[in-house]
């Protein structure tokens, strides 16, 4: 399964990712079966085009991969500024931390100290105060 998100692309974008995939909600686009030299052919296309887009827009492409973290690879083409990061066989998506969240809370959650998980049932967490985490 090959999968392109789009974000503020130009219609020569849609147009072009609609011609090779199905297009299942705006700016998302699949397909079940995908060779990789039609995606290959596809992200060189976009990668000719990058410099149509404006800042906030961007492609996301990922597709079912099992030698890549998470068993999927990504291509990024302009949005989002995020980093992908592996970790652990992971992929992890890492960003900086703004004005907009809330540092205090972070580090106040960051303090609180998880109860065991109880040995009879490991399914079912134990009861207990929520105090602290409000």
């Amino acid at each position: 399964m090959t999968i392109a998100v789009t974000r503020n692309t130009p219609g020569r974008f849609d147009g072009f990712l609609a011609s090779s995939m199905q297009e299942i909600a705006p700016g998302v686009y699949v397909a079940p079966v995908m060779k990789k030299s039609v995606r290959e052919r596809v992200w060189h296309v976009m990668m000719e085009w990058s410099e149509l887009l404006p800042d906030d827009a961007g492609v996301v492409l990922f597709w079912r991969n099992p030698d890549a973290p998470s068993k999927l690879s990504i291509r990024l083409l302009g949005w989002p500024k995020k980093d992908f990061v592996e970790h652990e066989g992971l992929w992890l998506t890492h960003r900086d931390l703004t004005e907009a969240h809330d540092t205090e809370e972070l580090l106040k959650q960051a303090e609180v100290e998880e109860q065991p998980i109880g040995e009879e049932d490991p399914t079912v967490l134990p009861t207990g105060s929520a105090e602290g985490l409000l």
